[in-house]
């Protein structure tokens, strides 16, 4: 697993929202289970440049600030705002997230199957132009 480090290719072109296309975020409220999801992902087939393990505190000094709240009561055009919001939510209540490559709708299900009963608060796959529920 690797550290976090937000770069260019993880924002949005419009906006700099935190918008890493083709890969997945999946929050936990657990560190520990993030931490034992992770290793299963590695142990069955995901290479260790392909998660990324993000504490609580690497949401809020990398990825929330991707993300100006301008106080304005007009929505943003798309939800990438809202799930950082999200993010930043989740990551000041403690909770450790995952960024995972899933390139394709098999990986998706994998890194799903994986997951499996493993209690977690938000998974999002960031397609291009579409951000998934899982």
């Amino acid at each position: 697993m690797k550290n976090l480090n937000v770069d260019s290719h993880m924002l949005a072109p419009i906006g700099g929202a935190f918008y890493p296309t083709g890969y997945s975020m999946v929050m936990f409220p657990s560190e520990d289970d993030a931490r034992l999801i992770g290793k299963r992902l590695i142990e069955h087939g995901f290479s260790g440049d392909e998660v990324y393990f993000i504490p609580a505190s690497a949401v809020l000094a990398q990825i929330s600030p991707t993300v100006v709240d301008s106080g304005s009561p007009l929505p943003s055009a798309g939800t990438d705002g809202a799930t950082v919001r999200a993010y930043t939510q989740l990551a000041r209540e403690g909770h450790t997230g995952l960024l995972v490559h899933t390139q394709d709708n098999g990986a998706r299900d994998r890194l799903m199957a994986i997951v499996g009963g493993t209690p977690y608060s938000i998974a999002q796959r960031y397609r291009r132009l579409v951000i998934e529920d899982l």
